[in-house]
């Protein structure tokens, strides 16, 4: 069975996002075609980046970096929901990714996003990290206002008019998952050769 990970990119107190990667996983739940589970990054405090190696190598010696890994590598996609700071994703999010390079190769990748202009900043820089990493990215994308789908910027209250957008992404991510399956199967075969 295809596996993806709903990735929560925040660990700020009293974050939004926990109620958006929520309502993903529960919308997720209801289909038969893969399985869905959330991964919060506060269950993995990260510090700056602190392995001798780069990622690339896949040399981990920290239990840290051990324990993402084995987490990362289980799943065939991810969808990553992100709030936007500074026209950009967040500091941990981007840190999470970057401590892992073959874990996210030949994998495919969503992107549900929140903020001022429904987070669309964000999905464009996770965009293009996301090619350097060989992820595949779908098109179908969920980018939700602060403005119309939190009261008082803080209580999610998401409208029926996402649902199709939420489908139709994980419809993407789910195809792309199953497709990219032989690249990753061939890339297992060399890894052990």
């Amino acid at each position: 069975m295809t596996k993806i990970a709903i990735i929560l990119g925040s660990t700020r107190p009293g974050r939004n996002g926990e109620a958006v990667a929520t309502w993903v996983r529960d919308i997720a739940a209801r289909r038969s075609d893969a399985e869905f589970e959330l991964v919060d990054l506060a269950e993995f405090p990260l510090p700056h980046y602190d392995e001798p190696m780069p990622p690339s190598m896949g040399v981990y010696t920290n239990d840290h970096n051990k324990s993402w890994s084995a987490k990362i590598a289980e799943f065939d996609g991810y969808v990553f929901v992100t709030p936007e700071y500074n026209h950009s994703t967040s500091g941990v999010l981007k840190n999470a990714i970057d401590y892992l390079y073959t874990e996210w190769n030949n994998k495919a990748a969503a992107f549900v996003s929140y903020g001022g202009v429904g987070g669309a900043r964000a999905v464009e820089h996770l965009r293009l990290i996301a090619s350097e990493l060989q992820l595949a990215t779908v098109r179908g994308q969920v980018a939700i206002s602060l403005m119309t789908e939190f009261k008082n910027y803080s209580e999610f209250t998401p409208n029926d008019y996402l649902l199709p957008q939420v489908d139709t992404m994980l419809d993407q991510l789910v195809s792309w998952s199953k497709a990219l399956e032989p690249l990753r199967a061939s890339g297992s075969e060399q890894a052990a050769a």
